[in-house]
């Protein structure tokens, strides 16, 4: 049975650890909104309704999660789950954020393989690129118009944006030379790499919390060298493990085998989020691996788009859909192998995220300062605002030309396109309101053809 919410002046009693599971499962099935609508959705919550924390501590963990590459809201919750409930509040909270649209996407992922060419999937679908190719252009405005604040963060998009797109170089290499440069820029001209705000500014109260800001902290959550040691040691020693399974069986050219591999380094690249990191899944994962086409992986992004949980889950598709085209089972077991695939790959994509709170939290705890690694982080975002405008670029061109420029264009699909971005940029309508609309206009529009 919930806890009822206390009164403005009492402190709220101690959570239990089977109400705070009861809490992450049930934000696993509502975390729509990307980033932004997920971490909202936990401050209204746990800071404004059920005050588990108070809003310093809760900001001071984003500030935390936000310089570190993976899905901040996942480890956000990871964090809080955590410093509430120890090391196993933070797996439950962190797991409970990404299994239930792990779950989902395998069964949207199933129906895309399997009945995807019949013709209310397909017309679904040819409304949702469109729509999909500005939501990508939206989120470059939306991460431009905080990161980009000055010529020098200009610069950097800019010069990220060609050396992708003109220079064709691997988003790993951008991500370094940005950080350098972020690195320099921090110790030359401090004032030009200050993160912009967005989770700051004048904090709020709401009354007394479990964990509020003169809470001493947990001890297990002090920062000691032989719990540092001891959270490396298993969380490296899971991901030696499983690679020493998957290459026993699969081989080390195995498809699995190559899979863990590319997400675990997918993973330690996620700086700004999902679509800062699309791009290197395209090149790996397109076209040096070919586990799917372009097509299709514009098509997961939708089915990302439309569940719970982070939007690098969109990961669990690609994993999908590769371990169904590789038959890595036999042809007679396409969707375990599909499944089996999805699973995989969302173990080694979120294990380092784990790693990282585990690990690094009881630091941070100790440590209610600003964090130093700021501005490597805002060089970072600025490049990756002109990587993401490559993406959106890379999107509008196989929607609009799907035979390639030498093909047909398709004015249909850029009228869709067209009108969504009016839809997101003019009057702020939400992504699942946008999804369906632009579905219903893709049945219409193929229902003519």
């Amino acid at each position: 049975m919930t806890t009822p919410p206390p009164s403005p002046t009492q402190r709220p009693a101690p959570v239990s650890f089977a109400e705070a599971f009861r809490f992450w499962l049930r934000l696993g099935f509502i975390s729509f909104g990307g980033p932004a609508g997920q971490i909202a959705i936990m401050h209204t919550e746990l800071v404004e309704q059920k005050r588990w924390i108070s809003e310093k501590r809760f900001l001071h963990a984003l500030n935390y999660c936000m310089v570190l590459p993976g899905p901040e809201a996942q480890q956000l919750a990871t964090y809080i789950g955590w410093l509430m409930h120890r090391s196993w509040g933070g797996i439950v909270a962190g797991g409970l954020f990404v299994l239930p649209s792990l779950f989902i996407l395998v069964a949207l992922s199933w129906i895309y393989m399997a009945f995807g060419q019949l013709p209310l999937v397909a017309g679904i679908f040819y409304g949702i690129k469109p729509a999909v190719t500005a939501l990508v252009l939206h989120a470059a405005h939306r991460i431009g118009s905080r990161a980009l604040r000055n010529a020098w963060m200009w610069a950097i998009a800019v010069a990220a944006f060609l050396a992708i797109f003109a220079l064709q170089l691997p988003f790993p290499l951008i991500v370094l030379a940005a950080a350098v440069i972020g690195m320099a820029g921090g110790r030359f001209r401090p004032d030009l790499f200050v993160v912009g705000g967005g989770h700051g500014g004048k904090l709020s109260t709401y009354g007394p919390a479990v964990i509020d800001d003169d809470t001493p902290t947990p001890s297990h959550a002090l920062f000691s060298r032989s719990h540092l040691v001891k959270v490396l040691l298993v969380g490296l020693g899971l991901w030696g493990l499983a690679m020493v399974v998957l290459v026993a069986t699969a081989g080390l050219q195995g498809t699995l085998t190559q899979m863990g591999w590319f997400f675990t380094k997918a993973a330690l690249l996620t700086f700004g989020g999902a679509y800062a990191v699309l791009p290197y899944v395209f090149q790996g994962a397109v076209e040096q691996q070919q586990w799917l086409s372009a097509t299709q992986m514009i098509d997961g992004l939708a089915l990302g788009e439309t569940t719970p949980g982070p939007l690098i889950m969109v990961v669990a598709f690609v994993g999908f859909v590769g371990g169904w085209l590789k038959q890595i089972l036999g042809p007679d077991a396409l969707f375990l192998g599909g499944a089996l695939a999805a699973t995989v790959v969302t173990f080694f994509t979120f294990l380092p995220s784990f790693i990282f709170i585990l690990a690094g939290g009881p630091l941070i705890e100790t440590t209610h300062g600003n964090l130093k690694f700021t501005a490597p982080l805002t060089a970072i975002t600025a490049a990756v605002v002109g990587v993401i405008l490559n993406l959106a670029l890379f999107f509008a061109y196989h929607v609009w030309w799907p035979q390639g420029f030498s093909g047909r264009f398709d004015a249909v699909s850029a009228v869709i396109t067209l009108a969504a971005g009016i839809a997101l940029f003019r009057y702020k309508v939400g992504v699942m309101p946008l999804l369906a609309a632009c579905a219903l206009a893709g049945l219409a529009a193929t229902a003519t053809f």
